[in-house]
C-alpha cells in the first residue's frame, strides 16, 4: 500500500491550468523533495493530498495510507480521519503567536480528542509529557513555556514539527518550510525532518526552493514545471543542465548556493482552521 497514490490530478483556477494530469506514488517511509520555480504547482499539490483544496470534476483520485483523500472532487467520506494522520508544516509556521509554545504542539491532538476539551485547552498528563518528549526530539523543550511569538522562524518550524510528532503523523506534508530562513536555521530543520523520517519511519514530501537541500536530504526528487511533473528520480541524477532547464537563469543561486557538509551522524490561517476542524 503507497503512502501517497495521486492519479489524474487536475486543476483549475479562473481558466488558468495549475495541475495538469498528476500521476505520482510515494511509499511509506520515504523522504520526498518536491521541486520547481515558483507557480510550478508544488504548493496546490501538497494542499490537493492534505485535503484542503478540491481537484477538477474529473476522474482523478488521491489515497493517502490507502484511504480515498479525494475523488473526482469530492473529499472522501473518511476524511476527518484520514487528516488526522497527516501533519501539514506551513512555510509561515501556522503558530497562534499568543499562545505558548507547548500549548500549540498540544494543537497536534485536535481531531484526536473531545471537542470541549480541546477548546477549553484541558490536557491530560501524558498528553502535555508526550507533547514535551516531542519538544526536547526537536531541540526546544527548553523553551516550551515562551510565547511562541518569541521564537526565531527556526524554532517556530521545529515547534511546527513537533506539532506533527505529538499528533503521531503518519505523513509529514512540507510546504516551503525554509523559505523564509537562513542556511543554519534551514539545516536544523531539514535535520529535523530527517530524523522524524528515519526514526519514526514517517513519509515525507517537502517542498523545496533550494535544490541543494533537496540533493543532500532526499533521496528521491519530483520536480514540476508549469503544473505538470517532468522528474521523478534520483536526486543524485539532477544535472546543472536540466536545473538550467527547470529554473532558468536562477538555477546558479539555487545549485549549491546554501550547500554546506552536512554533521556526520545527524539524521495559511485557513489550511490550519481545515486541519483543526478533522
Amino acid at each position: 500500500m503507497s503512502a501517497i497514490q495521486v492519479h489524474g490530478l487536475n486543476k483549475t483556477f479562473n481558466e488558468k491550468k495549475a495541475l495538469t494530469n498528476i500521476q505520482l506514488s510515494i511509499e511509506p517511509g520515504e523522504m520526498v523533495a518536491l521541486i520547481g520555480a515558483s507557480g510550478s504547482g508544488k504548493s496546490t499539490l501538497i494542499r490537493h493530498i492534505g485535503g484542503l483544496i478540491h481537484s477538477d470534476k474529473n476522474d482523478s483520485e488521491i489515497k493517502v495510507l490507502g484511504q480515498v483523500m479525494q475523488k473526482n472532487g469530492k473529499l472522501g467520506s473518511n476524511v476527518r480521519k484520514i487528516r488526522s494522520e497527516v501533519g501539514v508544516v506551513f512555510q509561515q509556521f501556522n503558530l497562534v503567536n499568543r499562545l505558548s509554545v507547548l500549548t500549540n504542539v498540544l494543537m497536534g491532538y485536535l481531531g484526536q480528542i473531545p471537542s470541549w476539551r480541546g477548546t477549553l485547552g484541558l490536557f491530560t498528563h501524558a498528553e502535555k509529557k508526550r507533547a514535551m518528549d516531542a519538544l526536547h526530539r526537536v531541540g526546544i523543550d527548553k523553551l516550551a513555556l515562551q510565547r511562541s511569538s518569541t521564537l526565531s522562524g527556526g524554532q517556530q518550524q521545529r515547534a511546527a514539527i513537533a506539532r506533527t510528532i505529538t499528533q503521531g503523523a503518519k505523513v509529514i506534508l512540507a510546504d516551503e518550510p525554509i523559505a523564509s530562513l537562513d542556511p543554519s536555521s534551514s539545516r536544523k530543520v531539514m535535520d529535523t525532518l530527517e530524523r522524524v523520517n528515519l526514526e519514526d519511519k514517517v513519509t515525507v514530501l517537502v517542498s523545496l526552493h533550494q535544490v541543494d537541500y533537496a540533493m543532500q536530504y532526499c533521496p528521491r526528487t519530483i520536480a514540476m514545471r508549469d503544473g505538470e511533473i517532468v522528474f521523478d528520480g534520483n536526486s543524485e541524477s539532477l544535472t546543472p543542465d536540466f536545473l538550467k532547464q527547470l529554473y532558468g537563469d536562477h538555477s546558479l543561486e539555487l545549485y549549491g548556493n546554501n550547500k554546506q557538509e552536512k554533521p556526520a551522524g545527524n539524521y495559511t490561517q485557513k489550511d490550519a482552521a481545515a486541519l483543526a476542524s478533522v
